[in-house]
């Protein structure tokens, strides 16, 4: 609550972004984005003092954490990483829509940016959902400028335009199903042989804990040894430290994975995808069909839009050479057919590397495994990792896989 206050003492100074009134009230400037204690270390530089490590970070923690917006049953909180491709994408594509050698730089540029952030957060392992709204605000982007600036021209008829739709409402469709469950892996209670109840807390151990209030049961070890092992001590042990996952405290299934972004093991886990979520077995299928859906509807669109704007150039080279498409207003249409086109090809190579992994029955998460472990055969320049360990045969992986 506010209240009237004297001048502050000496030896409580007010903070950087702290005043008082014509009232006598203390307020803060930035009370709606900040903390003012990590405000003012943030800012010890401008005082000459030394700054903390994780000063900033703080500041943008509580920044992020009160960007907020108003909502039904209490306000939502957005996610920053949703907001540069809202942005940046129009202004870099009007951008490189103003001369030849600027959109070189542009569509050169934005990729690389782009690789370079998924390194970033690869790295970290951390949630973001910048990749997501990318591709989300890609495809509408696209098909806003489609509907107002290609359409209008009288190229497109309306079989192609509903064709143009279709695909678009199918891949959309194929994503919301993709990020549905991917597997994950549960606890089974069956698989404990013993468990003891304990009423104190924890040490940090290997064990599988459920709390319940004050209590907690912790299940000892598995019943089940690992598929294709002995019961021997040597060979139980081995087993369990590979199949037994300390974060998740459960034993994992044959050729699940633990994902350290979704903190979560996955049955069959192929790979933790840029949209925000998992690729396992549940879900491997439709990440296909994904892929396969929009690559079909970009060519598609592509192939629609280079013949409304360049109708004299054959299609296999109007993509490189179309004859004043900058002295028009239909560059804009150009410069997104050429950032569409790099986008289908990045997702053509990686359809490619799933359907060469799914011929030799292997995962991709395998594939890494055993490129570093040296266990694995590469062929036709690293495109192909063959681990000889589930493979059955080219029409036994595929039927197996569907």
């Amino acid at each position: 609550m506010r209240g009237k206050v004297r001048p502050p003492e000496p030896d409580d100074p007010l903070c950087c972004c702290e005043y008082v009134d014509r009232q006598g009230d203390r307020q803060h400037m930035a009370a709606c984005c900040c903390d003012c204690e990590d405000l003012d270390q943030a800012c010890d530089w401008l005082k000459r003092q030394p700054q903390k490590a994780d000063s900033l970070s703080r500041v943008i923690a509580v920044v992020t954490d009160r960007l907020r917006v108003p909502w039904l049953r209490g306000a939502k909180r957005v996610e920053l990483s949703v907001v540069p491709p809202l942005v940046l994408l129009p202004v870099l594509l009007r951008l490189a829509a103003l001369h030849f050698l600027v959109g070189m730089a542009v569509l050169t540029i934005l990729p690389v940016l782009v690789l370079w952030y998924y390194y970033v957060t690869h790295r970290r392992k951390g949630r973001t959902l910048f990749f997501l709204s990318l591709a989300l605000f890609s495809l509408a982007y696209m098909y806003y400028l489609f509907l107002t600036e290609v359409l209008p021209r009288g190229d497109v008829g309306g079989a192609q335009l509903v064709t143009v739709t279709t695909g678009m409402v199918l891949t959309l469709i194929s994503l919301a199903r993709t990020k549905r469950d991917p597997g994950f892996v549960k606890a089974c209670p069956s698989d404990a042989h013993s468990t003891v109840t304990y009423y104190g807390r924890l040490s940090e151990q290997d064990e599988q804990s459920q709390s319940n209030g004050s209590c907690q049961v912790v299940a000892i070890a598995s019943r089940a040894a690992p598929p294709g092992q002995g019961t021997g001590p040597a060979t139980q042990a081995n087993g369990l430290k590979k199949n037994w996952c300390p974060t998740c405290r459960i034993m994992r299934p044959p050729r699940s994975g633990h994902c350290r972004i979704c903190s979560a093991c996955v049955y069959r886990m192929d790979h933790h995808c840029v949209i925000n979520s998992c690729v396992g077995q549940a879900n491997h299928r439709n990440f296909l069909l994904t892929l396969l859906l929009f690559l079909l509807t970009s060519v598609y669109g592509i192939s629609l839009v280079l013949r409304s704007i360049c109708p004299r150039q054959n299609l296999l080279y109007a993509l490189f050479y179309c004859p004043g498409v900058y002295a028009q207003y239909t560059a804009l249409c150009f410069t997104c057919a050429w950032y569409s086109s790099v986008v289908t090809g990045g997702l053509f190579h990686l359809l490619m590397l799933q359907l060469i992994n799914i011929s030799f029955n292997v995962t991709e998460r395998e594939a890494r495994l055993a490129l570093r472990e040296k266990t694995g055969r590469t062929r036709l320049w690293g495109l192909v990792v063959d681990t000889g360990l589930h493979t059955r045969g080219f029409c036994t992986n595929w039927l197996e896989f569907l």
